[in-house]
């Protein structure tokens, strides 16, 4: 009987465990760190090298911090090279967004703001799976990226992407949440649960 006991909680407490791990596993990226999700002045590439810096895996979420003037919005592919918002499937412009990365594979983000987007405010995140064993490869934007055929609607709204300045703003390590207190609590539920079943 005391050998059953001691399987159950062991069972508990290594449930427990499991769920803190996948749990903590997730973060939030503040996007664009300290500067966060603004019209680029001095370069163009601020969004692309920040998102090289980066590891994103499913689960992770991105949060978009901008002034109420702005708005961000998640396009496909031909969308981001033209900056165009007409198939949206997301568009948030309440200031402060998060948007959750459920899947492996890229994200497209754009301002609303037509201009905004010309001079550098969008962003492409590669998301990996879980078990993803190393960094992804997001190559860099050319000086001139020039947009690929259309995958959807034709839109007048097409341009290619011009970097404004040479110069180089390197943004600060990712701001990461690692610990969700809904984790925590569970956890520690758990493990109080394995406690009192465990006691003698």
């Amino acid at each position: 009987m005391k050998n059953q006991a001691l399987s159950h909680c062991f069972i508990i407490l290594a449930a427990a465990a499991m769920v803190m791990i996948s749990h903590s596993a997730a973060r939030v990226f503040k996007v664009g760190d300290d500067f966060g999700w603004q019209e680029p002045t001095n370069n163009s590439q601020l969004y692309t090298q920040w998102a090289t810096t980066n590891r994103f895996q499913v689960g992770d979420s991105l949060l978009f911090e901008y002034k109420n003037d702005d708005s961000v919005a998640q396009v496909d592919k031909w969308g981001y090279y033209h900056c165009n918002t007409s198939t949206a499937t997301a568009v948030f412009d309440n200031g402060r967004s998060s948007f959750k990365l459920e899947q492996p594979g890229p994200f497209y983000f754009i301002s609303g703001n037509f201009n905004h987007c010309n001079n550098g405010q969008l962003l492409v995140v590669e998301v990996m799976s879980m078990h993803h064993p190393h960094h992804p490869s997001i190559s860099p934007q050319p000086a001139y990226a020039y947009p690929p055929e259309p995958e959807g609607p034709s839109s007048s709204a097409s341009s290619s992407m011009v970097p404004s300045s040479s110069e180089s703003h390197q943004p600060n390590s990712a701001v990461l949440v690692s610990v969700i207190v809904s984790s925590v609590t569970v956890v520690l539920i758990a493990t109080f649960v394995a406690l009192f079943s465990c006691a003698p």
